[in-house]
């Protein structure tokens, strides 16, 4: 009996070797754990939860792009705030944000998504408006998270 062809989902170049080099650039000798980009800005307090959200919104926006429906963006935004949460953790974070591959995660969604042919319904407007919000919201509070870092590291070092 054979298996149903699955139909290859378009190329998401550019989404793809973006979460590679965010999470699993470099194999650690020995396991199947990766490591990438996400993992060694995360080790920068404050300045790496900002560098790193920044890059995650990139996947975001190429789902954006190819109009994913609003549901996966929301799962995608989500991973990333979880991501920015992760990172406020020292060390305990680093780990376990190496466990989560946020960036991976939502390349995962972005491929389901265009493999079934999932795209929104919404009229262009609304879509971009709902869109732009899902991208931004998380992309800011990583932004702000980053920030507080920063502050309270500066706080701490120079009192």
């Amino acid at each position: 009996m054979t298996q149903p062809r699955r139909t290859p989902a378009p190329d998401t170049g550019l989404s793809r070797h973006l979460a590679r080099v965010m999470d699993d650039l470099v194999t650690i000798p020995g396991t199947r754990i990766g490591i990438g980009l996400d993992a060694v800005l995360g080790l920068l307090p404050g300045a790496g939860d900002i560098l790193g959200s920044g890059m995650s919104a990139a996947i975001m926006y190429d789902a954006a792009r190819r109009r994913v429906p609003l549901l996966v963006l929301a799962r995608m935004a989500w991973n990333m705030l979880l991501d920015a949460a992760l990172g406020l953790v020292p060390v305990v974070g680093d780990a376990a944000d190496v466990a989560h591959r946020a960036n991976r995660k939502n390349y995962r969604l972005l491929q389901a998504s265009l493999a079934e042919g999932r795209t929104s319904t919404r009229s262009g407007p609304v879509y971009l408006l709902l869109a732009a919000l899902l991208i931004v919201l998380p992309l800011v509070i990583g932004i702000a998270i980053g920030v507080l870092v920063l502050v309270a590291l500066w706080s701490l070092l120079t009192r």
